[in-house]
């Protein structure tokens, strides 16, 4: 058993408490660096496999593995959570990020250097990655069940909005710094070994300055999808009683899966966050190799990192714009949300289809993660707010697989498309979103009626 935290005073009786600035600051930290590592490595992957003259599709696909065992292990590291602490998992989600962005360096070095063949090289990049899946995933849940359980049902949803922006703070700080990163000797793999070291000082902080931790309330945050992107939301689950005990929904994961796909309250935001998810998976992943091809960079990908950070970096603002200016300024619902947000991404991908200046490409990025930012909080308010609050678990689970679902297989798959024929991949995408389009205008129950069944 963890030692009790002694810092953690209960501010009511009823054992209600807040966290200290110091402490959110430190857990805040945590999921910034995995965040702005991604991102970073994000950035330069397409100029490295330019430079080892790999097909687009195989760097693309690279990803798979890991993305495919983050879905399985989340869960499962949330679980032991429980029983380990959750400062703990942290410390293994950490160890997961260092391993595996420093063996993923090594690797690339090696290949970059000669040392190893291309396909050896991207074999070994894959299994080293295969490690931020299987164990980087312990941090998130932890992080936020750690929020969860120390602070009272009225400051937990503040406080997990807070942990959950820094995914959103990590794609721009991530973009931002890999170029400068980029240093003789280590060339396109140095920002691997400066977000490992990064890494390193956070791990020897939570180590130091966290307390073990004995929870005062069950823990109830979401399970995050992997932080590829601004994406990555949380969402508080279950309800409490008077006694600060959570509700627990029937039957396994399999089970509530299940549930909430027969569900037809759910069923046609999940259709539409399935679907709107591929799209944004799919464009995002064609935009780094669309910019190498574009601005002529193929014969010098050296110089491609900083066009793509760029462009990143401009797609990130546009995303926190949406959520944090746009959504509540306009008052939007969810079915409002989700429709006008996937029709900005729409035009944003028209846009990237037919951009060949830089200017250009950085404005259609902007537009897709606007719209984006719009569309991925309606369909998973939508979602939530179209059951009860007993069912709020079942939800917001159901919600996290579709958001990480996206991103197993329709990165390669877009990137695939792409360097077949780049009218066709942007044509799918296309479609995609008007899928969506459809979905909602058809089955999504409209904001007056969605926020009326929630009354008491």
């Amino acid at each position: 058993m963890s030692r009790s935290d002694p810092q953690l005073i209960p501010s009511a009786p009823g054992g209600t408490a807040s966290l200290p600035p110091g402490r959110v600051a430190l857990l805040f930290t945590v999921v910034l660096v995995t965040a702005s590592g991604n991102t970073a490595m994000q950035t330069v992957m397409p100029s490295i496999g330019t430079e080892l003259k790999v097909e687009d599709f195989w760097i693309s696909l690279a990803y798979t593995w890991s993305a495919l065992l983050w879905m399985i292990c989340a869960p499962l590291w949330a679980r032991r959570s429980d029983k380990r602490g959750r400062k703990a998992m942290m410390g293994i989600g950490l160890l997961g990020f260092i391993a595996s962005f420093g063996l993923c360096g090594l690797a690339l070095w090696l290949g970059l250097n000669g040392w190893l063949s291309a396909i050896g090289t991207l074999v070994m990049f894959a299994a080293c990655r295969s490690l931020y899946g299987g164990f980087g995933s312990a941090a998130p849940p932890a992080v936020q069940a750690y929020v969860a359980s120390r602070t009272s049902r009225a400051e937990r949803t503040q406080a997990l909005s807070l942990i959950s922006s820094s995914f959103a703070l990590g794609t721009i700080i991530g973009p931002a710094l890999a170029p400068l990163f980029i240093l003789p000797g280590l060339g396109l793999t140095g920002p691997f070994v400066a977000f490992t070291l990064i890494a390193v000082a956070v791990l020897i902080a939570l180590r130091t300055f966290l307390p073990s931790d004995d929870p005062a309330f069950a823990g109830k945050g979401d399970i995050t999808a992997a932080p590829f992107s601004t994406n990555s939301n949380v969402a508080v689950q279950g309800s409490e009683d008077e006694g600060g005990v959570a509700e627990r929904e029937p039957g396994g994961p399999i089970a509530i899966l299940k549930r909430a796909w027969n569900d037809r309250r759910t069923r046609p935001w999940l259709v539409a966050g399935l679907l709107g998810g591929h799209a944004q998976a799919a464009v995002m992943g064609i935009v780094g190799f669309l910019i190498l091809d574009r601005l002529g960079l193929r014969e010098t990908p050296l110089l491609g990192s900083e066009p793509i950070s760029r462009a990143m970096i401009f797609g990130a603002f546009a995303t926190l714009i949406a959520q944090w200016g746009l959504i509540p300024l306009l008052r939007l619902g969810p079915r409002a949300s989700c429709l006008w947000g996937i029709a900005v991404a729409s035009a944003g991908v028209a846009l990237l289809s037919v951009a060949g200046r830089e200017y250009t490409i950085d404005l259609a990025v902007a537009l897709i993660s606007l719209g984006f930012g719009l569309f991925r909080p309606g369909f998973t308010s939508g979602a939530s707010l179209a059951v009860s609050r007993a069912e709020q678990s079942q939800s917001a689970g159901v919600v996290a697989s579709v958001n990480g679902a996206a991103y197993i297989f329709a990165p390669a798959v877009g990137v695939w498309l792409y360097g077949h024929d780049p009218w066709i991949g942007f044509t799918v995408i296309e479609l995609l979103c008007l899928a969506v389009i459809v979905v909602g205008v058809r089955n999504m129950t409209k904001d007056e009626n969605l926020t009326e069944r929630r009354k008491p």
